[in-house]
């Protein structure tokens, strides 16, 4: 353990974005910010880069060849220690349609994963579980299981979160299914997000799952029903309800640049939120991979359903990291560096309640720190004051 100072151009903090100077970091927590340099310490010189917090991935199903699915301790581990070498120190792994009992082994394994680390652990933290599915319908399946969609069912859920060990911070479903405002009353009642995706509503039968207590989107335009000039569906409830939060993957295919400008100034970047939906071919090379239970192509730094005959259909997911993404939202001109940060960390982490722990430099929080050069390519990543070693 030790007290150093970091010396960047710019400090991404909660109250403002300051201009040089210097944060301290005791042991493995941060310390405060400061204009002149600290006396006595150690400084880490980062001219020329800007420093936020560590970026938290909401929305992710693997890195280097590990799905959450898994049920594996080591492979979440083996994620996790990957994801932090590519600038992501906090995620939240996300499940797939699946059997019942296959889900609850996922939680299962991603608690047991979460209770054995130590401090000296150098891999991004688990933030939460996400269950994206089973509660979707089949006209916007998209890469899920169509075998294994059901109805909400709340008595599921709790089984779910007592695998989880009480980890589950967000819970998808489509707004129109039979069943969905029980589900997302309680479940907000319980201070577990319910986010709208792989839906097919209508915009009232979308609103009225947010006057329910839905409040976040699944990778906003992708699998659910379009904005229409008739109909707004779920893409415009996600533009018109300002307290929502809407994630968009950022890579660039999913959602092209000029939509993903198109959400943001309806939106505001305060709550849109940076997710990669990365598969198990994340940190990967160009190959065959199975995701979620289903047959995927790793092709063209994008992932793609195979088919039968051998082909590739639909897009199955991403391979982006978050780091990526804040890059690119910066070179598409849509945002600036530091909102971009703040999306992919500090709006992230509120989006899924878990602001209280990631997503901010505060002092006597664990010191878990994103630097990116110039140019938005990343610099260096800290994990709990220790510099991630590629």
């Amino acid at each position: 353990m030790s007290t150093f100072a970091i010396k960047a151009d710019k400090f991404v903090l909660p109250g403002a974005t300051m201009q040089g100077g210097y944060l301290t970091v005791v042991d493995d927590v941060f310390g405060s910010w400061s204009a002149e340099a600290p006396e006595g310490v150690e400084v880490k010189d980062y001219t020329g880069c800007i420093v936020g917090p560590g970026l938290v991935d909401t929305h992710i199903h693997g890195f280097h060849n590990h799905a959450t699915t898994d049920c594996d301790p080591a492979a979440i581990d083996d994620s996790s220690i990957a994801l932090a070498q590519a600038g992501t120190t906090a995620w939240v792994p996300t499940t797939f349609t699946e059997s019942i009992d296959d889900i609850g082994r996922a939680c299962a394994a991603i608690a047991e994963a979460d209770e054995h680390r130590g401090d000296d652990f150098m891999g991004a933290r688990i933030a939460g579980i996400f269950l994206e599915g089973p509660f979707f319908t089949t006209a916007h399946v998209g890469a899920q299981n169509p075998d294994f969609l059901i109805e909400p069912d709340v008595d599921v859920f709790h089984g779910w979160q007592e695998k989880a060990g009480g980890r589950i911070v967000k819970s998808a479903l489509a707004a129109e299914k039979p069943g969905a405002f029980e589900y997302i009353s309680a479940l907000d009642a319980e201070g577990v997000v319910t986010a709208i995706g792989h839906s097919d509503a209508t915009y009232d039968e979308a609103l009225a799952a947010v006057n329910a207590g839905a409040s976040c989107f699944v990778h906003t335009y992708n699998g659910q029903r379009g904005l229409h000039h008739r109909d707004p569906g779920v893409t415009g409830t996600a533009m018109v309800t300002p307290s929502t939060y809407a994630e968009v993957i950022c890579d660039g295919k999913h959602v092209v640049p000029a939509a993903i400008k198109a959400l943001v100034d309806a939106k505001g970047w305060q709550h849109t939120v940076l997710i990669t939906d990365c598969l198990i071919c994340g940190g990967m090379p160009e190959g065959e991979y199975v995701s979620g239970g289903m047959p995927v192509v790793m092709k063209d730094n994008l992932c793609y359903i195979k088919k039968e005959d051998g082909t590739t259909g639909s897009i199955a997911g991403s391979v982006l990291t978050l780091a990526r993404g804040v890059k690119n939202m910066v070179d598409w001109q849509i945002v600036t560096a530091e909102q971009a940060i703040r999306m992919a960390s500090e709006i992230a982490a509120r989006s899924v309640n878990v602001d209280d722990r990631f997503g901010a430099i505060k002092p006597g929080r664990k010191a878990d720190l994103t630097i990116f050069s110039a140019d938005m390519t990343l610099a260096a990543t800290y994990v709990g004051g220790a510099l991630v070693e590629a």
